[in-house]
């Protein structure tokens, strides 16, 4: 096997977050559950659009800001995604290629336009996400680089996009092409609502021996098993994946790896902004640590320094300097 000569290559959304605050008098109003997620079409999120507050524009997607959380902390990342030839495309190449990510997929020309994610941020700091996915979800088997998805140590896949069949097609060659490479596959499950529609196929992605990291929330591992609990979910899958990541908001994170446990507390945050992005930035965390040889131990704590900055402000892009704090507070 040859040296990786990147950290991770993710496969994600493409998608620009336009982010407002908003009350909960709004969110009951547009018949919205404050703290969820759902899927708009473009008429849907056009008129969405225009009743909001004003906004800010900041590139996402989930996959994308686990890189750009990563990049932050010094780990070599590569990006596989589809943007539209429009202004939100440039504005995400932009931003992403900025952080030190390499993205070399070519914008697609025509409808759809590129994706975003409506984010309407309430006084408590829940975060109620709309989303257009746009051209995001045209992502072919074709736009895949197999030597960039080859030269990364782990492939890291964004179950969002196992929705759409292009997407899901190119997940699957990508599998093959990291597993041919002798490299590991992290997937994270994304949301409920992901889960209820493909459960099987990442039953049998674990099943296969496919997945090398496992991560989830405690909602998405619950989903994911239909266990009474997170204690029990976890119990139902620890010896099916080498490596499993639960996160669990403010009671912090457990991995699970050779039958052992390691949980860690949540890093304490002064006020709670905005959470859109914990997850994500978790992630970026936690990868950064197992890129630098690190334990399973100091890369939950990554993750928990890096989910703590992220929703201590709006957006899902890390402001403050990660590799700072990390050094700190683990050295």
């Amino acid at each position: 096997m040859s040296e990786a000569t990147y950290d991770v290559v993710a496969i994600g959304n493409a998608i620009v977050d336009v982010i407002a605050q908003a009350d909960h008098d709004f969110i009951t109003r547009e018949g919205m559950t404050a703290g969820s997620m759902q899927l708009l079409d473009a008429e849907q999120a056009t008129g969405l659009y225009g009743r909001m507050g004003p906004g800010r524009e900041i590139s996402g997607g989930s996959a994308a800001n686990t890189l750009a959380g990563m990049a932050a902390m010094g780990a070599r990342c590569g990006f596989i995604g589809q943007v539209a030839n429009d202004q939100l495309g440039q504005v995400f190449i932009h931003d992403l290629r900025a952080t030190g990510v390499t993205f070399e997929v070519p914008a697609r020309e025509g409808e759809p336009p590129t994706g975003r994610c409506l984010i309407l941020v309430t006084p408590d700091g829940q975060r109620t996400m709309n989303t257009f996915l746009g051209a995001s979800h045209y992502l072919p088997v074709a736009a895949l680089d197999k030597g960039l998805i080859a030269s990364g140590a782990i492939l890291y896949l964004e179950g969002y996009m196992w929705d759409p069949e292009e997407p899901r097609a190119a997940m699957r060659s990508a599998i093959i092409t990291a597993r041919e490479a002798g490299r590991r596959v992290a997937f994270t499950l994304s949301a409920a609502f992901v889960i209820a529609r493909y459960r099987a196929d990442f039953q049998a992605l674990i099943d296969d021996g496919l997945i090398d990291i496992l991560f989830a929330n405690e909602e998405e591992i619950v989903a994911l098993t239909e266990a009474p609990d997170w204690e029990a979910a976890v119990t139902a899958i620890e010896n099916k994946v080498p490596l499993l990541v639960v996160t669990r908001s403010e009671h912090g994170a457990v991995a699970t790896q050779n039958g052992e446990r390691i949980a860690v507390p949540a890093e304490p945050v002064e006020r709670v902004v905005d959470t859109t992005g914990a997850g994500d930035l978790f992630a970026a965390g936690f990868l950064t640590g197992q890129a630098q040889g690190r334990s399973v131990e100091d890369s939950l704590r990554m993750g928990a320094i890096a989910a703590a900055e992220i929703i201590s402000h709006f957006g899902a892009r890390p402001e403050a300097d990660l590799k700072k704090l990390v050094a700190e507070k683990l050295g």
